[in-house]
């Protein structure tokens, strides 16, 4: 199956992200779609609206019809099964990702966790650490968590 998935998006998303000149889009779609799933396993349940939100959030983030957003979270929830941290997913964001846009995967977790209407400690510990590992100040995560309070 996971073959199956890779060779999808070596064959559907890669292209498109090679004709862009957009370098490691493949490594970055994984590891920010990791995150996003983590995001939305950190309480008790998986809801069809933090599911949504996710689906959302990558599909405006990367440009990716619905078929490859689906398929990008199947791969990126077993690249997450197999990783034994977070800082595979972070240190590559930090690589190739500016400032505002670690802000914005930052917004995106928020809006994972406020999406069933209830944040929990674990979402909150999970949002910190992983702010942290981005190297995003406090005052644009406050904002961050802010602006994904008021979208939702």
């Amino acid at each position: 199956m996971i073959d199956g998935i890779r060779d999808f998006f070596t064959q559907m998303i890669a292209p498109a992200a090679s004709q862009a000149g957009a370098g490691p889009q493949h490594a970055l779609h994984v590891a920010t779609a990791a995150l996003l799933l983590e995001m939305m396993r950190m309480d008790s349940s998986v809801t069809d609206a933090e599911t949504a939100t996710v689906a959302q959030a990558l599909q405006t983030r990367f440009g990716l019809c619905a078929q490859e957003v689906d398929t990008l979270m199947a791969l990126a929830t077993e690249e997450a099964k197999q990783a034994t941290d977070y800082f595979q997913f972070t240190s590559l964001i930090n690589k190739h990702f500016s400032r505002e846009q670690k802000i914005e995967v930052v917004e995106n977790l928020w809006q994972v966790a406020f999406a069933d209407g209830h944040l929990d400690a674990h979402e909150q510990h999970f949002m910190r650490k992983i702010a942290d590992l981005l190297y995003v100040s406090q005052a644009d995560y406050v904002g961050a968590k802010q602006r994904a309070r008021d979208k939702g």
